[in-house]
């Protein structure tokens, strides 16, 4: 039965990353280009899954990390010439990594509450740095005007080859993290969400292995916003605000947290229910109030689903199995 289970959830993400692969060849271009943000949304809520359901660590200054990714690429772009797509992904990935670090290093030294707030205010001062100083343009942020290409084989300011290159990342993320999950790193992070003080009781030294996914979290972030700077061409303060960090976190309890296609689903799910609430053609003049909507939609999916959106085939199982236990004793008790 566990084997079939596995094999059911094989099965259901190979067929979400087949159907995005043709996506593109079957839709017009703003579905193809809500695909291609709530991909690299995707890239950040499996980043923050790393920390949230992997080790436990409920972070809520995630957004710096993905703006802090996003602003690397615009900052060291020439501004001439196309720039070198694999250094500047390199460059947003290892400037997130090392606030990540640096951050985590901290901030890790706290816990519950007093981590949640730590990480919250390093990722204020991030945000004031960039919104306050010449360095991040302020308000009106920076434009990147020539998009990275790399050599002759890929050209970004094609659509195709920027929803090719983001469905490629989404899926390698997704696998390294698949990967992880299933590795001594992934089992000790597993132990540590599930009781850090019987771990250290057996003799593991917590703190490096939470630094370590603390750091790989925040690269990963970056590395979604390296993608979110190069679909828009521009980057502005609001990327490293808490909003979005909220947002991110609301995607994979949305989906469940605790699996990795919770995070995929969630991303999805909150992208296309903010893009529900705000058709004027659903909901007519009630779209201007659509965090009102958006908001009751997700408190009621938090009290029904309690597991997520991952959950929701096992809610259903449970509930037909109790049904069949109870017709069954009922049954039995009548004979």
């Amino acid at each position: 039965m566990l084997n079939n289970f596995t094999s059911a959830k094989a099965v259901f993400v190979a067929l979400c990353f087949l159907v995005l692969a043709i996506v593109p060849w079957m839709a017009g271009d703003f579905a193809a280009d809500l695909v291609v943000k709530t991909m690299i949304y995707a890239v950040f809520a499996l980043s923050l899954e790393l920390l949230v359901g992997g080790a436990g660590l409920v972070c809520f200054g995630h957004a710096a990390f993905f703006g802090i990714g996003a602003y690397a690429v615009v900052l060291l772009a020439p501004q001439d010439n196309p720039g070198s797509l694999l250094m500047l992904m390199l460059a947003s990935v290892a400037a997130a990594g090392l606030y990540a670090l640096v951050v985590g290093a901290l901030s890790l030294r706290t816990k519950g509450v007093y981590f949640i707030m730590v990480t919250l205010a390093f990722a204020q001062m991030a945000y004031y740095v960039l919104h306050d100083t010449p360095l991040g343009g302020g308000t009106d942020g920076i434009y990147l005007y020539l998009k990275p290409a790399w050599g002759g084989v890929l050209d970004l300011d094609h659509p195709m080859a920027l929803y090719g290159l983001t469905w490629a990342v989404l899926l390698g993320v997704f696998a390294l993290l698949a990967v992880l999950s299933r590795s001594r790193f992934g089992r000790a992070l597993a132990g540590i969400r599930a009781n850090e003080q019987r771990m250290r009781a057996t003799g593991f030294a917590t703190y490096p292995y939470k630094l370590a996914a603390f750091t790989l979290s925040g690269a990963l972030a970056g590395l979604a916003g390296f993608l979110f700077a190069v679909k828009d061409g521009y980057v502005n303060p609001e990327m490293l605000s808490w909003h979005l960090s909220g947002a991110v976190l609301i995607m994979i309890i949305l989906g469940g947290i605790g699996h990795l296609r919770g995070a995929l689903v969630g991303a999805f799910a909150f992208a296309l229910l903010e893009e529900l609430f705000k058709s004027e053609a659903v909901f007519g003049s009630f779209a201007k109030h659509w965090h009102l909507g958006l908001g009751l939609t997700i408190i009621a999916s938090v009290a029904l689903l309690p597991r997520g959106l991952v959950g929701l085939p096992g809610q259903w199982r449970d509930r037909l199995l109790g049904r069949a236990a109870r017709r069954a004793e009922t049954t039995g008790v009548v004979r």
